[in-house]
């Protein structure tokens, strides 16, 4: 049923020939191979250089302690799975913008020619919504936790010995959900741009709309604790609170086009 609602939304205009619903299937069928195929050449690339990507994302450990940067390796195969992992996740980042494209290419083949101009803009502001939340978590964030966590394991008189696999699966995690938790205002904007949710519905829903995303926040967060959790929920919640008067001046905008 919500994917006949998907399709009900994608629809042809009625001055053109609506596609069956086979044909839809058929549609998301090639989305998916286009968007896997652009993950597996961008995640080949990346591989090939992943002893870049180990010392860029070890850089914030080498700077905080030289001795902390030698992480241990305790697996056989560590060497090669964090490899594909980085590789993966890097992929994801490099190849955002055209998995942002076919995504709009399936859900939303009714644009009118106004709206198409948007387009690409949209996708190029997503984008760079990403890069700025990576790049914000990288060079800010990301710093400022490792130390957190490093000063509060001496504090019980531990000494900080990090495994490879523990590094980069809590940076990579952490990095990229910060950099889609930077998409929520192009998800919300386009839900009012479309009609679908409105700023009075935003502003009377914002309690529960700060419940789901501390909720999002634990599910998306790489580590169970509290500090983690505030890190990235924070900046969530402040974004959709811009995005609620960011509606309210477009429903604005709406009533003065709209007004002879």
């Amino acid at each position: 049923m919500q994917l006949r609602n998907i399709f009900k939304f994608r629809d042809l205009p009625e001055s053109e020939t609506s596609k069956p619903f086979l044909d839809h299937l058929e549609d998301l069928r090639w989305t998916v191979v286009k968007m896997a195929i652009t993950l597996l050449v961008a995640m080949i690339v990346c591989f090939l250089f992943r002893q870049t990507l180990v010392r860029v994302l070890q850089a914030p450990l080498h700077e905080l302690d030289p001795q902390v940067g030698a992480l241990k390796a305790l697996g056989i195969t560590d060497s090669i799975v964090i490899s594909f992992h980085l590789a993966f996740y890097s992929a994801i980042v490099v190849s955002f913008p055209l998995l942002l494209y076919f995504v709009a290419g399936f859900v939303l083949p009714a644009l009118t020619v106004v709206e198409k101009r948007f387009l690409f803009p949209a996708i190029i502001g997503s984008f760079g919504l990403f890069l700025l939340g990576v790049f914000i978590c990288y060079f800010w964030l990301l710093p400022k936790t490792i130390l957190f966590f490093f000063r509060d394991t001496q504090s019980l008189g531990w000494a900080p010995t990090w495994t490879v696999q523990q590094y980069y699966s809590f940076v990579t995690k952490f990095v990229l959900g910060f950099g889609l938790a930077f998409e929520l205002p192009v998800v919300v904007l386009a839900l009012v741009y479309f009609g679908l949710i409105t700023y009075k519905f935003m502003a009377r829903t914002r309690p529960y709309a700060v419940v789901l995303i501390f909720i999002l926040a634990a599910i998306i967060a790489p580590t169970p604790d509290l500090l983690t959790l505030v890190a990235m929920a924070l900046p969530m919640a402040l974004l959709y609170e811009s995005c609620i008067w960011v509606a309210w001046v477009m429903e604005r905008r709406a009533l003065r086009t709209r007004s002879p």
